[in-house]
């Protein structure tokens, strides 16, 4: 990455650094269950393929042999170098553009000497936060690298995060091979969803790559918020004064671009849902139970730590997309079966807008030229 005065807007080995000495330990758990976990998690990742497929109807079309994506079972960790590398290489392009404009600004210098570090600092201290949290991830955009293998032509791959899946399962008292099986589910759909839609991954990062273009941000102002989030942790900033980094969106295009960022992401995440739970009871007995505890510790996470950090970082947001986005799901297979909802994955055109999240019915009559009543 381009670097001013001999430094980075961000020092991205200090992030890692940080957030892996940060970061908490997992569950105490012996060698031998530690492996059995693992092969557990790899065992029912393979098994959930047959059966996400199934459900959805979706999958490589007939002569074709489809995108396999790794499945990697990893600590808290490996989580933290796998999503360092993929924010690299999402935020190069801005990182440097906030890089030109540095140079040029009053102290800059001086912000370039410090910038980068305090930066990587207090990013590893919000990824050792998030690190123990996160049960599981299709990463849409994963460089490969040494340690970190991905799909040829960097179709993903899929992290399933060890140590917080056990944690969660204990802390919620289930059964903990439905409750490994019922996390693989949700994220397997995320990967079918990438691998069987083969457009949908251009048409995220294009808009995602549009959206930072349009980005007219002082590089003082984005860090800012991060030290905000970051401050959170230790209690220096008291958490009603934590302003959302998705606030620093300024232009009617940006509006219009995280609008349509919005839609897909509840799209996404809410079919991930519908078929978790679609699934479920046929091959995780315990579903319900489990889906009632987990709903419950989702709505109020850890506390007022947790409250702050959802506002800080936006993840308030990506609570409602999972609500919305089911509710749009179940309405329309309700409505036009499961083959006419996967007209949804045609084309960017046939994705719902935010506003058809919220009114399914729109979207039934605007693609299947059908209404109510």
């Amino acid at each position: 990455m381009t670097s001013v005065g001999g430094t980075e807007m961000v020092d991205w080995k200090l992030a890692v650094a940080t957030a892996t000495r940060l970061v908490r330990p997992g569950p105490e758990v012996s060698r031998d269950e530690a492996r059995e976990v693992v092969a557990e998690l790899r065992r029912h990742a393979e098994a959930s393929e047959g059966h996400v497929r199934g459900f959805t109807r979706m999958g490589p079309r007939e002569g074709e042999a489809g995108v396999r994506t790794p499945v990697l079972v990893v600590d808290r960790a490996g989580w933290v170098k796998a999503n360092v590398a993929g924010f690299r290489a999402v935020l190069g392009p801005l990182l440097e553009k906030m890089q030109g404009r540095r140079a040029g600004l009053p102290g800059g210098a001086v912000l370039g000497a410090v910038g980068g570090k305090v930066t990587g600092v207090e990013l590893g201290m919000l990824l050792s936060f998030l690190a123990s949290r996160v049960l599981g991830q299709y990463e849409t955009f994963a460089p490969v690298t040494r340690d970190l293998p991905g799909s040829p032509g960097g179709g993903g791959r899929l992290l399933l995060v060890a140590p917080n899946i056990v944690q969660v399962e204990r802390e919620l008292d289930v059964d903990p091979h439905d409750f490994r099986l019922w996390v693989c589910l949700h994220e397997e759909t995320h990967r079918t969803q990438f691998t069987a839609v083969p457009w949908l991954r251009d048409h995220i990062e294009g808009e995602i790559q549009t959206f930072l273009a349009e980005t007219d941000v002082d590089p003082a102002t984005l860090l800012e918020r991060v030290r905000e989030a970051a401050q959170s942790l230790t209690g220096a900033r008291p958490p009603q004064e934590g302003r959302s980094i998705v606030e620093l969106v300024q232009t009617p295009a940006q509006r219009e671009i995280l609008t349509r960022l919005t839609a897909v992401m509840s799209l996404l995440e809410g079919h991930a849902d519908y078929v978790m739970d679609g699934v479920g009871p046929q091959v995780v007995p315990s579903v319900a139970e489990i889906r009632e505890k987990f709903q419950k510790r989702r709505a109020s996470g850890a506390g007022r730590l947790d409250a702050a950090l959802r506002k800080l970082l936006g993840l308030d947001a990506k609570l409602r997309q999972y609500r919305d986005g089911e509710r749009f799901v179940r309405a329309v297979v309700d409505e036009v079966g499961m083959d006419g909802f996967n007209r949804v994955w045609t084309s960017p055109n046939t994705l719902p807008t935010k506003a058809e999240i919220a009114k399914p019915a729109d979207w039934v009559a605007r693609v299947h030229g059908r209404t109510e009543g």
